[in-house]
């Protein structure tokens, strides 16, 4: 039997003192109307400061129960409700009595509720999209990620990279959010794992941000590495102990592809560079992840408006019919494609075969 690593350990800073975690709290409230509740503020700092203090993580915990390792282990109340919710919907996913059911995700930051003060070419790109997938008879759940960027307190927190201590310290779903006693909370995660296992397809649609993806479709693919070869059951590494992942993973780990089988497409757009390395990062990750390509015309990079200026390019796109065109073609693959899988007429090639090195 091979030894168990020891955890490397000596990068995290020490915890916050008294001082310093009043300083940090208080930047929420700085605007002046919070001044007439200041002592009920300071009330809360209190609990907020024993909470951080106390590492209160997960402070509503409830028996694992039957299906677990350890059903006595104390799990995450939140955390088994977003799972019961995963099971519900794999189910629903897999009846083939059910409507067929693709999810549009627009990965533009842009909306003209933040900032920016006007919508994405991105958005109108999905709704395109979502025309023909409704007109043959698909359901159409649209993740609009640029709500992070206009909604109250709504975040993707960035993923921990558990997996690279050990696989099995993933967990699926994601359980290190939220952590109550960092303030980590209000974690969208947890609904759009939802989303992604209630869908037999699903469609992309990016702009291009400087060579890579926006910041906030980046957040969600990082979190869903728990997807891929994440660990079900929390109880088998006593939540996050690391000596007890790196144990299982050493023994024999067999990186289960909980998203596996679903097709998918992708619409990558961009003004004067970068569209064909995000379009091919996107589909080597969604094809590592065990999802199905729906063909060629899938798989979709173009300029719009090159070279132009910013403020003429929804003109731009009026203009480009092509595109318009070429966007729809990608919500027929994808429905064609789906339709395929669900009736078993269409298969992946390489079906039945094993990477020799999973992970």
């Amino acid at each position: 039997m091979p030894q168990t690593p020891v955890p490397r350990l000596g990068q995290a800073p020490a915890k916050l003192g008294r001082n310093e975690f009043h300083l940090q709290f208080r930047r929420a409230y700085a605007d002046p109307a919070f001044d007439t509740v200041k002592d009920a503020l300071a009330e809360v700092e209190e609990i907020a400061w024993d909470n951080y203090s106390h590492g209160h993580k997960a402070p509503l915990t409830a028996p694992a129960g039957p299906g677990f390792a350890d059903p006595d282990y104390l799990l995450s109340v939140e955390w088994k409700a977003t799972r019961d919710r995963l099971l519900a919907a794999e189910k629903t996913q897999r009846d083939p009595a059910t409507r067929s059911r693709v999810l549009l995700i627009c990965g533009a930051a842009r909306n003209d509720g933040s900032c920016a003060s006007e919508i994405s070419k991105t958005f109108r790109m999905t709704q395109w999209a979502r025309e023909i997938l409704e007109a043959e008879g698909i359901e159409v759940d649209l993740l609009d990620l640029s709500l992070l960027t206009s909604s109250y307190d709504l975040h993707i927190h960035p993923c921990k990279a558990c997996v690279s201590t050990a696989m099995p310290l993933c967990h699926w779903p994601c359980s290190c959010y939220p952590n109550h006693g960092t303030r980590q909370t209000n974690d969208w995660m947890a609904e759009i794992y939802e989303k992604w296992t209630a869908a037999h397809g699903v469609i992309i649609l990016t702009p291009v941000y400087w060579y890579q993806t926006p910041g906030v479709l980046k957040l969600m693919i990082d979190r869903l590495v728990c997807a891929d070869g994440g660990n079900p059951d929390p109880t088998t590494t006593q939540g996050k102990k690391a000596e007890l992942a790196k144990a299982l993973e050493i023994a024999g780990w067999n990186y289960p592809k909980h998203l596996a089988g679903r097709a998918y497409g992708l619409v990558v757009h961009g003004d004067v560079a970068g569209i064909e390395g995000v379009r091919r990062g996107l589909s080597d990750w969604l094809d590592w992840m065990g999802l199905i390509d729906a063909g060629a015309l899938s798989r979709l990079d173009r300029y719009i408006g090159y070279y132009k200026s910013y403020a003429d390019s929804h003109a731009a796109l009026d203009r480009d019919h092509f595109v318009q065109d070429e966007i729809r073609n990608v919500a027929r693959a994808v429905a064609q494609t789906v339709a395929g899988l669900r009736s078993g007429i269409v298969t992946a090639a390489d079906v039945g075969l094993h990477a020799p090195r999973p992970k």
